[in-house]
This record gives C-alpha cells, structure tokens and sequence, in this order.
C-alpha cells in the first residue's frame, strides 16, 4: 500500500485516516504491489498557474497537478518519493462551496481523482473517462460510503 503524506496542513479539516483508506482501496482494487509515498502539497493560485503553464501549456489556475517520479514502481522502498500531488487550497475551498460538497469532501474526490490519473488513467474520449469514472465511485462509495 502507498501512502499519502501531506507536507503541510490546509486551513480546511481533513482526516488522515480517510486518506489512508482511499490508499488502501485503491491498492486493493486497482494496483496490488505498491510500497511508495505519494506526496501532497498546497501552493498559492499563483504557483499553480506557473506550474499548469510551464508543464501542461495551459496559463490559468488549476485544482491540482499530479506528477509521478518514476516510469515503474516496482523497485521502490516506503520512503521513495514516487508522486507528488500540488492543490490550490483557494480553488479546493471555492469549488467544495460550489458543488455543493464540504471542502473535506471536494479534497477527496480530487486525491481520487488525481491518483487514479498518476495510475495512468485518464478520460480523454467516453471509454476512458467511462473507465476512470467507474474506479472513483468505486473508491468514493468503499471510502466514504455516499
């Protein structure tokens, strides 16, 4: 099982042992052999844009950007960085109010979401995005059971 550190606390309450239950399922369901760490950090809106423009050609503000280390995991030790997830807390608090979700519950669904793109899944036409959504309810319902 990886697990997901989180380098600095937000200012929105979340829960550890919910992290490590999203951890769990995934590795349960999606990828057996796992032993790495997933890092997680919050920047400011405007580190977030330089990062989406400098990487993904896109100059705006962003939710998250994930990025994997390594082109295969297999070799690696508990403590080996292997992911990092950068949120914007400000767009992580402005989304959960307008979805409609707590800030706690926007957060999880963007740690799903952005493992499972680290994973190589993706949505880039319907089968995909069929795919890829199927595996987050999946973990959204095991996880928080709503």
């Amino acid at each position: 099982m990886f697990s997901l550190k989180i380098l600095e606390n937000p200012s929105f309450d979340y829960s550890q042992n919910t992290l490590d239950e999203i951890s769990l399922v995934i590795s349960k369901n999606i990828l057996q052999q796992q032993n790495w760490t997933l890092n997680i950090v919050f920047i400011e809106p405007l580190g977030i844009q330089n990062l989406n423009k400098t990487y993904r050609n896109i100059d705006k503000v962003t939710d998250v950007l994930s990025f994997h280390y390594h082109d295969s995991y297999e070799n690696l030790w508990r403590d080996d960085i292997a992911w990092e997830l950068v949120f914007c807390e400000e767009k992580i608090l402005s989304q959960g109010e307008q979805y409609g979700l707590w800030t706690e519950k926007e957060f999880y669904k963007l740690v799903i979401h952005s493992v499972l793109h680290i994973l190589w899944f993706d949505h880039e036409d319907d089968e995909e995005y069929e795919e890829m959504k199927k595996w987050e309810e999946l973990v959204w319902k095991e996880v928080l059971g709503d």
